[in-house]
């Protein structure tokens, strides 16, 4: 099981996570929001307002709306620095 440890907004719906092995990962989301919890975040404003939610170690935004870390795990492209 993954958790983040770091998540940026990084353009459009791409988010750049950190997880707890020390991955870097570029998880771009924008065929993930189906479904009326992810509506919202269709508007770029709103999903730039993204934030990495210690308690449950994952991203999360204002309205209720998550993923998995292993989902994003899953679905996200190594990042070279």
């Amino acid at each position: 099981m993954h958790y983040l440890t770091e998540a940026k907004h990084i353009g459009e719906y791409s988010i750049l996570v950190v997880f707890e092995n020390g991955e870097t990962k570029v998880v771009d989301l924008e065929l993930y929001l189906e479904g009326e919890i992810f509506a919202p975040l269709m508007d770029i404003d709103y999903f730039r307002k993204v934030r990495l939610n210690e308690d449950i170690d994952t991203i999360v935004w204002d309205n209720g709306a998550d993923f998995s870390p292993d989902f994003l795990y899953e679905i996200g492209t190594a990042y070279e620095r």
